[in-house]
């Protein structure tokens, strides 16, 4: 039997470290005719310091929502958010985000593409952060690409730039919006590794939104399944695979009833004619 969490439990427990509460929030969308549009229906969900919480639902449920209402970088239309108790008006240097692409800017070498959030809000002292830029690139393999520009990269180790440029400002909080979905299956894998490793080294918290969930199944402590827009949670699902985990797991046959128990949840059942 799986190991579930109710939606109202997982959000009101009494747990030691919470780092992000979402409180009923919701966001609804007005189009330029006048219309509106539930993306994000109440929503309950509380993640703890240093989980790792995956998101998964069909398109157009919310996952992006949700997590930008995280980010802070969108307001609830009702609801609130917390990070670490306190309700979030908006973008925290405590959270970083790492994007589907990695949007670098082409122009700059991997070095100052890592720096630039630390250029834009100012942070010193500069040789700190520079410090803190070459450990973070020998961290995700890139050491001796200091000097690159991104187009003499492969996706992979764009992506692997894009996420120390995350990191580079110590960050309690790391958003992850399906970033190995552009990666061939081969190094989404090898990516999938890479992270379960940095997330390891560095404890941070993790919320990865994906469509994918054997990869969900393989990196999460939990997982928040979401329903067809207007999402909502369905259900939270609890993995307790024995970490650390390594790609051999794929073809545990616990690893297989997880990922097939959350395949059966977007199954819709098809009237006959």
């Amino acid at each position: 039997m799986l190991e579930r969490t109710s939606v109202e439990g997982a959000a009101g427990a009494n747990v030691r470290s919470d780092l992000i509460e979402v409180v009923g929030a919701s966001k609804t969308y007005r189009t330029v005719s006048h219309i509106d549009i539930a993306a994000l229906e109440p929503t309950r969900l509380l993640v703890r310091d240093g989980e790792f919480v995956a998101v998964v639902g069909p398109s157009g449920c919310g996952k992006t929502t949700l997590l930008n209402l995280v980010a802070g970088l969108l307001q609830p239309t009702e609801g609130e958010v917390r990070f670490r108790g306190a309700r979030m008006t908006g973008p925290s240097r405590e959270i970083g985000i790492v994007f589907q692409r990695p949007v670098l800017l082409p122009w700059r070498r991997i070095i100052d593409n890592v720096l630039l959030p630390v250029e834009v809000m100012g942070l010193t002292p500069k040789t700190k952060y520079e410090e803190r830029a070459q450990e973070l690139l020998a961290l995700v393999g890139l050491a001796g690409f200091e000097h690159s520009y991104p187009q003499e990269l492969s996706g992979g180790m764009q992506q692997r730039a894009a996420i120390a440029r995350a990191l580079v400002y110590d960050t309690a909080l790391l958003l992850m919006d399906e970033p190995f979905a552009a990666l061939d299956a081969l190094t989404r894998e090898e990516m999938n590794m890479e992270l379960l490793r940095i997330w390891q080294l560095t404890g941070k918290t993790i919320i990865f939104v994906t469509h994918n969930i054997p990869e969900a199944v393989l990196l999460s402590d939990r997982i928040v399944v979401m329903t067809p827009r207007p999402g909502k949670v369905r259900e939270i699902i609890t993995i307790d695979l024995p970490r650390p985990r390594a790609l051999s797991l794929l073809g545990n046959r616990r690893f297989g009833e997880f990922t097939e128990y959350i395949r059966s949840l977007f199954k819709v059942a098809v009237k006959p004619a």
